[in-house]
């Protein structure tokens, strides 16, 4: 991997960073595609725009050198080398084919709080709906993001939501997960769960933690330890998980032959499983 600093922005030279995979296969709803331009998204992360742009095998990053490595150097987690991973990962002829699929993504060293609420709004949700409401909350809740001449909207703080009502969430449409969003952001607005003490925390204690918060079941604790917390070989299992796991292994994986990068093998199997199951074009 080569990373150039230029004026205005940051290439990363890898054959191993593909954006339209990594935005695309539900683990982030803050990147959207920039309309009129080809592989191209802007996003809001930490409280910061950017546009994060590739031309073949480089992606250009916008902003300086000091953004770069203060916020997105480790926020696309740059320093992992993701393809001796998969090759760890290639344990059986089906792992090793959905791993070459999905070479190119890399996981988003996510806000915890963001990741955790975003996975609650994703339960029995689509991405493009996930994706509706997200952006809704943020645009009535978050502060406003300025943007070369536009307006995006950081991801709300906990406190901020935890002095709402359900009936103030009424505009997103996101039905029962309102009482769920409330909840889990006064449990972190008060202290009685604190998310940065928990990326220290082993995994299934992490898990633990945050299945003890009203409406996080298994598949959102899975989901916002791997997204937020950083844990590598936590397995979020959704409908898509399910179907590939039964086809493929009869339901009954051994995870535990993916550590410790199971997530990542979560990644590969869940893009290549949606890949699939799509027409041919």
């Amino acid at each position: 991997m080569d990373i150039i600093f230029h004026e205005t922005e940051t290439e990363v030279r890898t054959a191993d960073f593909d954006l339209d995979k990594t935005f695309n296969c539900g683990q982030c709803f803050r990147w959207r595609p920039e309309e009129g331009a080809a592989r191209s998204y802007i996003g809001v992360a930490y409280g910061r725009a950017a546009r994060a742009r590739q031309i073949g095998e480089s992606v250009f990053i916008s902003g300086g050198r000091g953004e770069f490595e203060s916020l997105w150097r480790d926020y696309f987690d740059l320093g992992r080398d993701y393809a001796a991973i998969r090759a760890a990962l290639s344990v059986d002829p089906y792992m090793a084919r959905a791993a070459e699929h999905g070479a190119g993504i890399r996981i988003l060293r996510q806000e915890p709080w963001e990741a955790l609420c975003t996975f609650i709004i994703s339960q029995c949700n689509n991405i493009p709906r996930i994706t509706q409401i997200v952006e809704a909350l943020c645009r009535l809740f978050g502060a406003p993001v300025q943007f070369e001449g536009r307006t995006l909207y950081a991801f709300p703080a906990p406190e901020t939501l935890a002095a709402l009502r359900e009936e103030d969430l009424a505009p997103l449409r996101c039905g029962y997960r309102a009482r769920y969003i409330i909840g889990a952001a006064r449990a972190v607005a008060e202290g009685r769960i604190d998310l940065e003490k928990l990326k220290d925390a082993p995994e299934r204690d992490a898990v633990v933690s945050l299945k003890a918060l009203d409406g996080v079941g298994d598949k959102v604790a899975h989901c916002a330890a791997l997204f937020g917390l950083g844990k590598l070989n936590a397995f979020p299992v959704d409908t898509w998980m399910k179907k590939a796991l039964e086809s493929q292994y009869g339901g009954r994986a051994d995870v535990s032959r993916f550590a410790p990068y199971a997530g990542i093998a979560q990644q590969y199997i869940f893009h290549y499983a949606r890949s699939s199951a799509r027409p041919a074009s």
